[in-house]
C-alpha cells in the first residue's frame, strides 16, 4: 500500500515555519511521504499566522482554492488546519459546511498524527486547543528546511501583554524549554551539518532555564561553546530585556552575529504607553548608543506599527524622529490593525483612517 502524501504551508514567522519542519517530522514519523505538489497530497496542513489583519479571511480563501482545485482534480486531500489561527478560532474554523478536517493548536502539535488517525477511521473532524505545558519535542525528529541554518526553539509564548499583540493569547504564557534539551537540539543541529543556529523566542532574550541558573546571555555562551556551530543569531528580543551580559555576548563572542533586531514600534512615549511597550524614547534611543559604543559598527533593525489608535500627526513626527536618530539598518513596518482578545480592540477605538495609515 503507497504512504499518503502531505504538504505543509506555513505562513507567518520563524517560529511559525519551525513548527512547520515539526509537523513534517511528526508526520514522516507516522508513515507520511512529502507530496511534489498539492495536486499529488492527500493531506494538506495549513500552519497558519493572526499576527496580521484578515487572517480567518485569507485562511478561508486559501480553503476555497484547495476545495476548487480538488474537486477539479477529483480527488480532495484531508485538510488540516494548524498554527495561531487554529488556536484562536478553534471549533469555529469547523462550521458551516467546513471542508476542514482536524483543527490543531499551538500547544497540540504533537497530537496530529493521532488526531488524523482517528479521523480517518471515525470520519469524525477533531479539535485540540488545549494548552499544553509541554515545550519538549523529540530529538532530530523535526525536518530542517535549510541545509545552513537550524532553528531552536528555547521559549514558547509570551507574558509580555503589549495592548495591540495577538500571541499571548494564541502561543499562551511564556514557558523555557530547560538547557538540556536546547543544548542537546544545537548539538544535533551541528552533527547533521548546519553551521548556523538561530534561536527562537517570543521574547527570546527573557530567557531564564527551568533547570539550572542559565538566562539568556550564558545560554548564548553555552551555546558559542558547542563544536560544529560557527554562527548565532536570535530572534525576536524585546529592548526592556536587553542586558549588559547579553551586549557583552555579543560583543565578544566571535560566532554570535552582530545585528540586534529591536523593535521599538513608535517613536512617541504618549503611543508606547499605550501599547504597553514599559520604555520611552529616551530609553531606547540611549540603548542605541550604548550598542553602538560597545559594538562599532552593528547593525540594527526594528518593527515600527503606524497609526495605532489615538496616533496624531504629531506622534507620528515623533516616530519620525526616533528613525532618523536611530540610523536603522532596516525596518519592518506595518499599519496596526485590531486584532481578537487584545486590550486595545477592547478598550481603544481605530480611529485613525485607512488612508493615513498608508
Amino acid at each position: 500500500m503507497a504512504k499518503p502524501k502531505y504538504l505543509v504551508e506555513t505562513y507567518g514567522c520563524q517560529m511559525n515555519y519551525h513548527d512547520g519542519e515539526r509537523i513534517s517530522g511528526l508526520l514522516e514519523a507516522d508513515g507520511y511521504t512529502p507530496a511534489a505538489s498539492e495536486s499529488d497530497a492527500d493531506l494538506v496542513v495549513v500552519n497558519t499566522c493572526s499576527v496580521r489583519e484578515l487572517a480567518v479571511q485569507k485562511l478561508r480563501s486559501r480553503l476555497g482554492e484547495i476545495r476548487t482545485a480538488g474537486a477539479e482534480r477529483g480527488k480532495t486531500p484531508m485538510i488540516a488546519v494548524t498554527g495561531c489561527v487554529a488556536q484562536q478560532e478553534g471549533e469555529k474554523l469547523l462550521a458551516g459546511g467546513s471542508m476542514v478536517d482536524v483543527v490543531v493548536g499551538t500547544q497540540a502539535v504533537k497530537q496530529l498524527p493521532r488526531l488524523l488517525a482517528e479521523t480517518r477511521d471515525d470520519r469524525r473532524k477533531k479539535v485540540d486547543v488545549n494548552p499544553y505545558e509541554d515545550v519538549s519535542f523529540p530529538l532530530g525528529l523535526a525536518k530542517p528546511s535549510d541545509e545552513v541554518r537550524a532553528w531552536v526553539t528555547i521559549i514558547e509564548g509570551c507574558n509580555e501583554f503589549c495592548s495591540f499583540c495577538v500571541v499571548p493569547y494564541t502561543r499562551g504564557h511564556e514557558r523555557m524549554r530547560p538547557v538540556a534539551d536546547i543544548l542537546a537540539e544545537v548539538g544535533e543541529a551541528a552533527r547533521t551539518g548546519h553551521r548556523e543556529v538561530q534561536l527562537l523566542g517570543q521574547i527570546v532574550n527573557h530567557y531564564e532555564a527551568p533547570d539550572e541558573a542559565c538566562d539568556f546571555g550564558e545560554l548564548i555562551e553555552r551555546v558559542h561553546a558547542v563544536e560544529g556551530i560557527d554562527r548565532i543569531r536570535f530572534a525576536s528580543p524585546h529592548p526592556r530585556h536587553v542586558t549588559p551580559r547579553l551586549i557583552a555576548s555579543i560583543r565578544d563572542l566571535p560566532k554570535v552575529a552582530k545585528h540586534l533586531h529591536l523593535p521599538v514600534q513608535s517613536g512617541s512615549n504618549r503611543i508606547l504607553a499605550a501599547m504597553r511597550r514599559r520604555y520611552t524614547r529616551e530609553s531606547y534611543l540611549d540603548q542605541i548608543d550604548q550598542l553602538r559604543a560597545a559594538i562599532p559598527g552593528i547593525a540594527l533593525s526594528t518593527d515600527m506599527i503606524v497609526g495605532f489608535p489615538g496616533e496624531t500627526a504629531e506622534d507620528f513626527d515623533l516616530t519620525l524622529d526616533l528613525v532618523r536618530r536611530a540610523r536603522f539598518h532596516s525596518m519592518f513596518s506595518f499599519k496596526y490593525s485590531p486584532r481578537p482578545n487584545t486590550l486595545a480592540i477592547k478598550r481603544m477605538r481605530d480611529d485613525v483612517p485607512e488612508g493615513e495609515k498608508t
